[in-house]
């Protein structure tokens, strides 16, 4: 018998396992039915349409999990279930959990195939020609889901983006694909000078603004439109969240150069992606996101030589790139001109 430790490739095979668990347990409501009253594994059954049975193991798992408190045979939310997974909560993953289950999880079944081709599972999986995109926004429950997602997801991160520079020479923010608003809301309320606007298609910004009005944060401009065929708002500062990831360089390059033309002297594009480490052997997180756009899309994650490459061929400059200790870190570049 080998004398290393199997531990690692054991957790490995069982991971999935733990996620599916906790997607399942999502999409059934159940954080949402125990949302501050206690419930057996009956009354939860009754609720969910579920065998009662087959539904008590799946309990039992998310309580081992420690998603799930249980006490004399009722279960109650943990704090984190709460505070994460409960679709009424302010910070809900609830959208990005259903988003995985939904549309992520059968592509991964497909990684095989993509790395052979180099090319999204889409079709494969779901078997019309629609791209990921048009899915998202087929419906606008569907919108409205995945715009729930990212919102929960960019609360982790876009206080940390806010305040990775020193914003305060800019006056005007303009967030490309803002969805719900989420980043320039926090560059609002860390730099009080700055007006900001979200630009999104039209559906999108409708959601951003309810989003907007239950957030506060100050004053927010609102415009609809698409960052690759219109005409951008002025501003001398816009940002990119969790948007250059999806393309290829060709792509992204053209995006940029874009944005570099519509800059004032001295303007800058802010830039929130997981800074995959320059060997590309980490962060985790960063390369299972790399492999995840691989199978749902064009783009990857990318190092910050790589960006720097990109955005200096589109006429950028003086690029720096902060760690935020986040899911997405921070990228700040100015023209060269």
């Amino acid at each position: 018998m080998s004398d290393t430790d199997p531990r690692l490739v054991v957790d490995l095979i069982e991971a999935f396992r733990r996620s599916k668990t906790m997607f399942t347990a999502v999409s059934l409501g159940i954080f949402d039915l125990l949302s501050g009253k206690p419930a057996t594994a009956a009354e939860l059954a009754r609720a969910t349409g579920t065998n009662e049975g087959a539904l008590e193991r799946l309990l039992d798992g998310c309580a081992g999990l420690g998603l799930l408190e249980k006490q004399d045979e009722r279960y109650a939310n943990s704090a984190v279930a709460d505070a994460w997974l409960r679709r009424g909560s302010d910070h809900t993953l609830a959208g990005y959990i259903v988003y995985s289950d939904q549309a992520l999880f059968p592509m991964w079944g497909h990684l095989e195939d993509a790395v052979r081709e180099a090319s999204p599972r889409w079709t494969q999986t779901f078997g019309h020609e629609a791209d990921i995109f048009s899915h998202f926004y087929r419906t606008e429950q569907a919108m409205r889901d995945f715009l729930l997602g990212m919102h929960g997801f960019g609360l982790l991160s876009s206080p940390r983006v806010a305040g990775a520079f020193d914003l305060s020479g800019f006056r005007r923010m303009v967030d490309l694909g803002g969805a719900t608003g989420h980043l320039a809301l926090e560059v609002r309320r860390r730099w009080p000078q700055m007006a900001c606007a979200v630009f999104d298609l039209p559906g999108v910004i409708a959601v951003a603004r309810e989003f907007g009005a239950r957030c506060g944060g100050g004053p927010m401009e609102y415009i609809t439109g698409d960052f690759f065929n219109d005409p951008l708002p002025p501003a001398d500062l816009y940002s990119l969240g969790r948007i250059l990831h999806d393309w290829a360089d060709e792509k992204a390059l053209g995006l940029l150069r874009k944005i570099a033309a519509a800059l004032p002297d001295g303007g800058g594009v802010l830039i929130a992606e997981i800074l995959l480490d320059e060997d590309r052997t980490g962060p985790v997180s960063g390369l299972m996101q790399s492999l995840n756009m691989l199978v749902c899309a064009e783009g990857r994650e990318r190092t910050l030589s790589e960006y720097a490459a990109l955005l200096g061929a589109a006429g950028f400059g003086e690029v720096q790139g902060v760690r935020t200790g986040a899911p997405l870190d921070a990228i700040l570049a100015r023209v060269a001109r």
